[in-house]
Parts: structure tokens; C-alpha cells; sequence
């Protein structure tokens, strides 16, 4: 019995007998491409190799000659990579537990060691290019954008997203998604390339569908709360970038503005004369906020 086992753009043709075990056939493919048996999913003529005992034989499993199989699976590289992260983020539990135990203490910083942890711990912790598929070089340095983005960077910091593997999702697998959140956040997958193989897909493109799948570490159906929280990482992506094409300075990302009080204030006047400066001294604090609201408006519009 002569079979086509496709898995990931690479083809392998097998022979077997046809009283070879489901078991047999796992087990020549988990040596072929490194997935483990039971990671292994084959799908032929509308059947699935999952819903079947792997000890009976292939014939009674509904395989013929010449029959063309597709496979789906995690390889062990990638198991390793995903284990990696996973050891990485249980030590630094452990190392933050140990620290709360002994108790508090004294930092010399004077502000700057939270937004530091926030980049530590709010970001995408690995980047893995899919190796077999062409130009991973190429694929690297658009995940390496995607992470390095400014926008997306703030969105995570704001939201406290943490994602393990942001990695590539090639075109044979799942051809009906253009992205994959696996476990809210354990891994996220996003289809870089196109159907060619050879070619990318435009940043602007790929990053919309990073801020569906970051969406999904929250929400985990398509329902308004999704759509809502969507359009809100959206909006502050495109929001942020023209905040930073104007000039306009964000302290933090709460929308707080500092307001300097009591005569250790400094009034600078850009346009102006000595009148218009005592003016603005002379009003009430709740003016000035006024002014500086609308100011802040103006700039966003």
C-alpha cells in the first residue's frame, strides 16, 4: 500500500502492508518530521486519524493505494521552544515569591524600576521563525518589527499583555485564519507569508491581525466585548502613532498631564506678550486645565 503524506509543504511517499497498525504509520512519520506520534493529526477523504484506535490496521482505518494524506502537528523543536518559555516564566514566579517572603526593599530609583519590569513582563517573551519554509531570516526580522513596534509596545504596557511565542502560522496550515492565539497568549501565530511561500504580506496587514489575536488574550469568542476591546487597540495603535507625528508627549499611559502648583510653577508663553502671561497666571487652576485639555484635543484632531 503506497501512500502521500504531505505535512508542512514537504511531501513523503510510504509503503506499508496493508495489516500495518495506524501505530506503524505514526511512528515512521514522527521519524520523517520530528512531530510526536501523539501530537499527530491525518486527514483524509474526510476522516480524521485522532478518532481512531492507533492499534488497528490501516485498511480498517479507511487508507487505500495511492491515497493522499494531510498532516497536522507540533514539531519537537517547537514543543521545546514553547517548554522554554514556560520554565523561563515559572522561575521568575518562583524568584518574585522568594523576594516577597524576605519583605520590602530599599530602592535608590525614583521611578524608573516599574516601567522597566512593565518591558520585562509585558512583551513577547520569544520570537521563533518557521525554519523549513523559505527566507526565515526575512520572517525573523518582521516578528522582530512586530515586537520592537512603539504602538504595540505601549498597547501591551497599557493592557498588561504578555505573550510566550510570537511565531509565523505558514500558508498550508489553518489556510482559513490569518492568525492564531493559542491559550490566551501562550503562543500566538500569524500568517507572515503569502500563499507562494516566497512573498509577505504588507506590516500594516500583518499587525491588524496582531491586535485581533492580542484581543483574544482577553476574550476568547467573537462577541461584542471582543469587537469592543478590538476597535479600542486599534484606535490607541493608530491614536499613539499620531500622538508621537505631531510631538505631543505622553507621561505614563493613564492620560494624566502633569500640572506644576504653588509658586514652584514655571509659566512659559510661546507667541505672546507680558499681558497675555499675566492673564494666564491670573486664572484659576480650572481654566488652565480647561486650556489644557482643549489644547490636548486640538493636537488629536
Amino acid at each position: 500500500m503506497n501512500l502521500t503524506v504531505s505535512h508542512r509543504g514537504q511531501s513523503y511517499s510510504l509503503s506499508f502492508l496493508p495489516d500495518d497498525t495506524l501505530a506503524v504509520l505514526h511512528a515512521r512519520l514522527e521519524e520523517l518530521t520530528s512531530t510526536p506520534a501523539h501530537l499527530q493529526k491525518l486527514l483524509y477523504k474526510g476522516k480524521s486519524s485522532k478518532s481512531l484506535d492507533d492499534q488497528i490496521n490501516l485498511t480498517q482505518a479507511g487508507l487505500k493505494d495511492g491515497m493522499k494524506i494531510q498532516m497536522l502537528g507540533t514539531t519537537t523543536k517547537e514543543l521545546h521552544g514553547v517548554k522554554a518559555v514556560e520554565d523561563d516564566n515559572q522561575k521568575r514566579e518562583r524568584i518574585l515569591r522568594e523576594r516577597a517572603l524576605k519583605g520590602p526593599t530599599k530602592l535608590r530609583s525614583t521611578g524608573s524600576s516599574s516601567s522597566s519590569s512593565n518591558e520585562l513582563n509585558y512583551r513577547f517573551h520569544k520570537l521563533i521563525p518557521l525554519s523549513h519554509l523559505p527566507n526565515p531570516s526575512s520572517a525573523l526580522d518582521l516578528l522582530q518589527r512586530l515586537s520592537d513596534d512603539p504602538a504595540i509596545r505601549h498597547v501591551m504596557q497599557k493592557h498588561k499583555f504578555a505573550v510566550g511565542v510570537l511565531t509565523e502560522l505558514a500558508p498550508h496550515e489553518h489556510p482559513e485564519l490569518l492568525g492564531l492565539n493559542v491559550n490566551a497568549g501562550q503562543e500566538i501565530k500569524l500568517r507572515l507569508r503569502t500563499d507562494r511561500y516566497d512573498g509577505f504580506r504588507t506590516y500594516m496587514e500583518v499587525r491588524r491581525v496582531l491586535c485581533h489575536e492580542l484581543t483574544h488574550n482577553v476574550w476568547g469568542d467573537h462577541d461584542n466585548n471582543f469587537k469592543e476591546l478590538n476597535s479600542l487597540l486599534n484606535r490607541e495603535v493608530a491614536d499613539y502613532e499620531a500622538s508621537v507625528k505631531t510631538g505631543t508627549n505622553v507621561l505614563g499611559y493613564s492620560g494624566e498631564v502633569y500640572e506644576p502648583s504653588g509658586q514652584d510653577s514655571c509659566l512659559q508663553v510661546v507667541g505672546g506678550n507680558e499681558s497675555s502671561a499675566v492673564s494666564l497666571l491670573e486664572d484659576s487652576l480650572e481654566d488652565r486645565r480647561r486650556r489644557v485639555l482643549e489644547a490636548a484635543e486640538r493636537r488629536l484632531r
